[in-house]
């Protein structure tokens, strides 16, 4: 995220990009996105090794956490958290969510200027308070932060640090490490998409709208997003400076199980299905990832027969694309590249999407059936089609 330093530097225009949102909180970004998992320790290993990330910072029984372990991991303005549960204390949700869901996402942290209107704000609108707003201290300052509930067991936490100079949160100290895995070229987080069930999408897209004062960007119907077998439906919520876009899927009718219906068996419900991070060069990340041992979607090749005639003229080499599954799509803005791995977990769940925007600002409609018969061709495989 944004040098934190210089707050007043991402303070959002009043012209707002998204007219129709009510920025009343406002969000300046996502400050970070943590997930329960089994071995955090191994997790944080997982992504520093694969995906590139850097050691940044971590809680357990050295800094007077007894309930958890947390080890915290960052590229560029990407901060993931890894959180275990410890035996006793006030672990209890923990096991629970892990049982449930096995390692997933729980937190989505937004950086606010001010935690405490955020969760009056929200509140007031009827959200379900998580817990309310609470200061946290330490020899580095103090941050702030409040929460509430969202889809699912999946909550967002409004975190005020402008008062904060630590390297993350109180509680946590700086993780000093030998192995700096060099990074793989990832930048921020461009979107993340939550499943619901069905008929839930417009109950979840109206608790955006009234709740955070999101706009609808775009909707895809099942006549957008379907294939022979399977079907999805999903509305693009955003906030007015457009820093925070929350695609909600549910499933639609299809001859056989959808990727959102997998998805909901296997996490237990409703949850944050992927992230997607975005990267200034796509080729250069993939083939890192590549290298580091993760896997990609198969895009079969005749997908690029014909992608040259529908987007145009592009700078990228189309034999390199082609070479790593890349997919491209263009809108009135310009064009995108993207790419999507395999589940990130043992549970066909989260994964993450490789996203590299050149001017486009949507989100890759002409690449979904591709996409869908590479999904299905995996839910086949288990199995779970």
């Amino acid at each position: 995220m944004p040098d934190l330093k210089n707050i007043e530097n991402y303070k959002y225009s009043l012209e707002k990009i998204f007219p129709e949102a009510e920025d009343f909180l406002p969000l300046l970004g996502t400050d970070y996105v943590e997930y329960y998992v089994g071995n955090a320790k191994q997790a944080a290993h997982f992504y520093k090794t694969a995906l590139g990330f850097q050691s940044l910072a971590y809680a357990g029984l050295e800094t007077g956490l007894k309930d958890r372990t947390s080890y915290v991991v960052v590229q560029d303005k990407i901060r993931l958290v890894f959180t275990t549960p410890m035996p006793g204390g006030e672990s209890k949700e923990l096991y629970d969510h892990i049982q449930k869901h096995g390692d997933g996402v729980k937190v989505i942290a937004l950086w606010v200027e001010d935690a405490r209107k955020s969760w009056e704000e929200t509140t007031k609108r009827g959200a379900k308070s998580y817990f309310e707003p609470r200061v946290e201290k330490d020899e580095d300052g103090e941050v702030v932060r409040s929460g509430i509930h969202t889809y699912g067991d999946t909550v967002h936490v409004f975190v005020e640090r402008k008062n904060y100079m630590g390297t993350f949160l109180p509680k946590f100290e700086k993780w000093e490490s030998h192995y700096k895995p060099t990074s793989c070229g990832l930048k921020y987080i461009d979107h993340m998409v939550g499943n619901v069930d069905w008929g839930q999408m417009n109950v979840w897209a109206k608790f955006y709208n009234e709740v955070m004062g999101f706009a609808n960007l775009i909707t895809f119907d099942d006549k957008d997003i379907s294939t022979e077998y399977t079907a999805l439906m999903s509305k693009v919520m955003t906030n007015g400076n457009g820093r925070i876009k929350f695609p909600i899927n549910e499933p639609a009718e299809g001859k056989k199980k959808s990727q959102i219906e997998e998805y909901i068996d296997f996490y237990g419900g409703a949850g944050c299905q992927h992230i997607a991070v975005a990267t200034d060069d796509i080729v250069f990340t993939v083939s890192e990832m590549k290298k580091r041992g993760v896997e990609f979607l198969y895009v079969p090749g005749t997908y690029y027969d014909t992608v040259g005639d529908r987007v145009g003229e592009i700078a990228e080499d189309m034999k390199l694309l082609k070479k790593h599954g890349i997919m491209v799509d263009r809108d009135d803005e310009g064009y995108l590249l993207q790419i999507f791995t395999k589940p990130l977990t043992d549970r066909p769940t989260l994964f993450f999407e490789i996203i590299q925007r050149k001017g486009a600002q949507s989100f890759g409609k002409g690449n979904f059936k591709a996409l869908f018969e590479s999904i299905e061709a995996e839910q086949a495989r288990r199995g779970t089609l």
